[in-house]
Formats: C-alpha cells, sequence, structure tokens
C-alpha cells in the first residue's frame, strides 16, 4: 500500500476515535483524545516519509486532530472548556518529555536491548518538545481565541465551516513556522527545512479542511442529546 493511501486511511481512523470518543464519553472523551494526539505526534514527527511527491514529518494527521477537538468544545462546549483541552495538552506534553528522559538516564542492565532505541527515539526528544510546547501554547490558544471571536460575529447556529477552518488555518500556519524553526534548525539544510515547513504546513491544512464534516457531525450529535455526561453525573 503507497503512503498516500495510507495516510487517508490513518485520517479517516483518526476521525473515526475523536467522534466515537465523543458520542461514548462525551466532552471527557474530547480531554483525553488531547494527551493521546499529543504523545503520538510528537513519537511520530520524527520520521520523515514521502507522501504527493514531497517530503514530510509522520505526526502531521493526529496532531491537526487536536485542533478540531479544541474546535468542538468551543462550538458545543464553550470557550473554557477548549482552552482546558490546551492546558491538558501542554500538561502531557511536560510530562512525557521529562518522564521519558529520565528513563534514559538509567544504566541498563546487561541484557537490556531496548536503550539504543528509547535513546534514538527519545533522545532528541527535548529539542521537539520545546518547539511543540511553544507552538502549542501559541497556536492552540490563537484557535481557541479566533474561533470564539467568529463566533460572536457570525451567527451562531451558522457558519460553522468558516469558524472551522478560519481558525484552525490561521493557527496551524503559525504553530508549523515555530515549530519548525525550534525542532529542525540546524538538523537539516535550509531548503530540507523549507520543504519540511510547506509540506506539513498543507498537509495539515488539508487536515483541516477535511475535518468540517466531522464537527457537523459532533454539533448534530450534541443538539439532538447523544452525548453523554458522564463528568457532571
Amino acid at each position: 500500500m503507497s503512503n498516500e493511501l495510507l495516510w487517508f486511511a490513518m485520517l479517516v481512523v483518526n476521525f473515526a476515535f475523536i467522534l466515537v470518543a465523543y458520542r461514548m464519553f462525551g466532552r471527557l472523551g474530547l480531554f483525553v483524545w488531547i494527551p493521546i494526539s499529543t504523545i503520538i505526534a510528537n513519537i511520530q514527527v520524527i520520521k520523515l516519509v514521502g507522501l504527493f511527491g514531497f517530503e514530510a514529518t509522520l505526526g502531521n494527521i493526529v496532531y491537526a486532530t487536536s485542533f478540531l477537538v479544541t474546535d468542538i468544545l468551543a462550538e458545543n462546549h464553550g470557550k473554557k472548556d477548549a482552552q482546558r483541552a490546551v492546558l491538558i495538552g501542554f500538561f502531557s506534553l511536560l510530562a512525557l518529555t521529562i518522564l521519558t528522559n529520565l528513563a534514559l538516564w538509567f544504566k541498563p542492565s546487561p541484557n537490556d536491548w531496548a536503550q539504543e532505541h528509547l535513546q534514538q527515539i527519545f533522545g532528541f526528544m527535548p529539542r521537539i518538545a520545546l518547539g511543540s510546547l511553544c507552538a502549542y501554547l501559541v497556536a492552540q490558544f490563537n484557535d481557541v481565541f479566533i474561533y470564539t471571536l467568529l463566533k460572536k460575529k457570525l451567527p451562531a447556529t451558522k457558519w460553522v465551516w468558516v469558524r472551522n477552518n478560519g481558525s484552525t488555518m490561521l493557527s496551524q500556519f503559525i504553530d508549523t513556522l515555530i515549530f519548525t524553526a525550534i525542532a529542525f534548525w540546524g538538523v537539516f539544510e535550509f531548503p530540507v527545512l523549507v520543504e519540511i515547513f510547506w509540506t506539513t504546513y498543507l498537509l495539515k491544512w488539508f487536515v483541516a479542511a477535511l475535518d468540517t464534516p466531522c464537527i457537523y457531525w459532533a454539533k448534530n450529535m450534541y443538539q439532538r442529546n447523544k452525548i453523554p455526561k458522564f463528568e457532571e453525573s
């Protein structure tokens, strides 16, 4: 199977997980998805693959879905819940970075086979994490701010696709610029760095465009009272 087909398959799987989590667990399910997406994205981003004729990092899909989650929360549950999700993501990434690097400091047993592989994956994590933490906070809070601003300026029952795409696409541009500069500056040659930036952003932009039906689906489930409220019981 080609990388492109796998990419679309991963896209569908991610969207399905979010909608199922929301349907089964309500906004709690969305809060849970935030650390899942943050942690997986920061591991997958280490891997470079060829997609649509370009070189790109993995992790774009699962990370981009975090913007979908905060948009659903902002749309159905309000600004405070969306901001709470952003802080959960920040905390999970900080914990991941500290705990994985503490694990690397342990002297491995003579029979250990994992240290070298963990070093390759998590040894680069502090720089990845620094780029992610800075980009995540700025971009995600910007996304929530723009989404709620557009919701106030535009009819609340209409223009959901404008709020979803407008806030996400601008925020992801900011996110990709900050992350690429911090995480990969000096690691790759400048032309490769530029290619990674544009391919990463365009892939995130594509995900944002394709996730529009998901936010309508989530809104419809919420309006039909199909979303449980376990956390409030």
